[in-house]
C-alpha cells in the first residue's frame, strides 16, 4: 500500500515537471527558422551573383558568410536563443554545424589551447564529420565498383 502511494506520487510529480510540447507549433517555428536561414542564404547568393561572381564562387561566398554569421552569433550567445526557439530549423543547416564546432571551442577555452579547445572543439561535430567521411568513402567505393563492372549511371 505504501509502495503504491509512492508510485502514484512519483507519477504525479513527473506529470507536473514534464513539459508539454505543441508539435505543430514546434514544427512551424522550425520551418520559419530554417526558412529564414535559407532566405538569408539566397539573399547572399543573389547579391554575389549580381556582383558578377560565378555560380560556384557565389555559393562558396554564401557558405563562408553563413558560417561566419553563425560563429559570430554563437560567440555573442545569440545563436543559442535562435536554436532554442527554432529547434531543428536552426540546427540542421550549415549554420547549425558551424555552431556545433564554435560552441565547444568557446566553452572549453578556459582549459587552454591544447586540452581545452584542441581536444573539445569537435565534441559535437566530430561524429558528423567521421560518419560523413566514412559514408562518402563507402559510396565512392560502390560507385567505383559499379563503373568498373560496366553500369552506367
Amino acid at each position: 500500500m505504501e509502495k503504491e502511494k509512492k508510485e502514484k506520487a512519483y507519477e504525479q510529480y513527473v506529470k507536473e515537471k514534464t513539459p508539454v510540447h505543441n508539435v505543430w507549433l514546434n514544427m512551424a517555428k522550425a520551418f520559419v527558422t530554417g526558412g529564414g536561414i535559407c532566405v538569408l542564404g539566397q539573399v547572399i547568393l543573389n547579391y554575389c551573383s549580381s556582383q558578377g561572381l560565378s555560380k560556384e564562387i557565389s555559393g562558396a561566398w554564401t557558405s563562408v558568410v553563413l558560417v561566419f554569421l553563425s560563429v559570430l552569433l554563437t560567440g555573442l550567445n545569440v545563436y543559442y536563443k535562435i536554436a532554442k526557439w527554432g529547434g531543428a530549423g536552426a540546427l540542421v543547416p550549415i549554420t547549425g554545424f558551424a555552431n556545433s564546432v564554435a560552441a565547444p571551442a568557446i566553452e572549453y577555452k578556459k582549459e587552454g589551447q591544447v586540452f581545452g579547445i584542441g581536444c573539445k572543439i569537435f565534441t559535437i561535430a566530430g561524429p558528423v564529420i567521421l560518419y560523413g567521411v566514412v559514408t562518402s568513402w563507402v559510396l565512392g567505393v560502390v560507385y567505383y565498383l559499379l563503373i568498373k563492372s560496366g553500369v552506367t549511371l
